[in-house]
């Protein structure tokens, strides 16, 4: 199957099409909720929690839904969501099993949700008309692009477009929270005895960039601390991260071949700009905030900020 359907060439968030496949498939559209039911039930969320748009406007999490065909729906995204939730029931063990190109799927679905009820909103605010950078829409589209996998034959050729790290955590009773940047598409959740962090379109770059203490921590434990902090550094390598990735597409018997094209291109530029610790502290005090660490804790040495990894592996300044 070929895929035609891209949403933001004539900004398709309406609620009429299928916020995956368009009007591929015949069968009626049905909304269905961002934030999943199971997700709420594991998590014992009433589903009536608030929720802050870009607008400015308060949402129930439950009030946030996607249109999405029938067919696909029950063919493809209930037995995706079937098999993330079994996995979620079981905790880390279960998940470090799951196949990572469907956790991409489910975490890519998850926040190109809130993308959707985003751009809907800012249509209705504005109309036809949005003002919107090419590049953010580019890389939106490719996400779309790839999670168009979930319903039909994607072969990613010669690399994967996400970067994702999954750490157990050594309290095993979390309770479900999500943080997500939306121009990055960077993710993070924890939960249970799991925590979640995820670029979804960075062809691997920001795992790679971390990847001495990604190699420190394998198989270790994480202290929310630790979590949060491992987080910091994605979310801000993310914004440091100052490449496009752009694909080719070739369709071939019913298979679409995606090529990452080389992140190096023409230019000798690094593929991040410089990191500072005085910005990277002023993320992780936010991402510290339940401890109350402040900024002067946190670079109280300038040249070293706190740090709860016994080896910090800090990128050179």
């Amino acid at each position: 199957m070929q895929l035609t359907y891209q949403p933001f060439r004539n900004f398709d968030f309406h609620y009429r099409n299928c916020f995956l496949s368009g009007n591929t498939f015949r069968t009626p559209v049905v909304q269905i909720p961002v934030i999943p039911e199971w997700l709420m039930g594991q998590a014992g969320l009433t589903g009536e929690e608030p929720i802050k748009l870009l607008d400015e406007s308060i949402r129930s999490y439950r009030s946030l839904q996607l249109p999405v065909n029938a067919e696909v729906n029950t063919n493809f995204l209930e037995p995706l969501e079937a098999e993330i939730a079994a996995a979620f029931a079981g905790g880390y063990d279960a998940l470090s099993r799951l196949d990572e190109r469907k956790l991409f799927h489910w975490l890519g679905k998850f926040i190109y949700g809130f993308v959707y009820v985003e751009m809907n909103a800012a249509l209705r605010q504005n109309g036809r008309e949005l003002n919107m950078s090419q590049s953010l829409m580019m890389k939106f589209g490719n996400l779309h692009m790839h999670l168009q996998g979930i319903y039909s034959d994607v072969v990613f050729e010669n690399v994967n477009p996400w970067s994702i790290v999954l750490t157990r955590l050594s309290e095993t009773d979390v309770p479900f929270s999500f943080r997500d940047e939306i121009n990055t598409l960077t993710f993070s959740l924890r939960f249970k005895d799991f925590g979640i962090v995820a670029c979804l379109q960075d062809n691997g770059a920001n795992k790679k960039y971390h990847d001495t203490l990604l190699d420190n921590i394998a198989g270790e434990t994480l202290t929310l601390q630790q979590f949060e902090e491992l987080s910091a550094r994605f979310y801000y390598s993310a914004y440091l991260f100052n490449r496009l990735p752009d694909y080719t597409t070739v369709p071939l018997n019913g298979t679409t071949y995606i090529e990452a094209m080389p992140l190096r291109g023409a230019s000798a530029k690094p593929l991040f700009d410089h990191w500072q610790h005085k910005t990277y502290g002023q993320v992780l005090e936010n991402f510290w905030k339940p401890w109350g660490l402040t900024l002067f804790e946190i670079i109280k040495n300038p040249e070293q900020p706190l740090s709860f990894f016994e080896d910090p592996a800090l990128p050179a300044t």
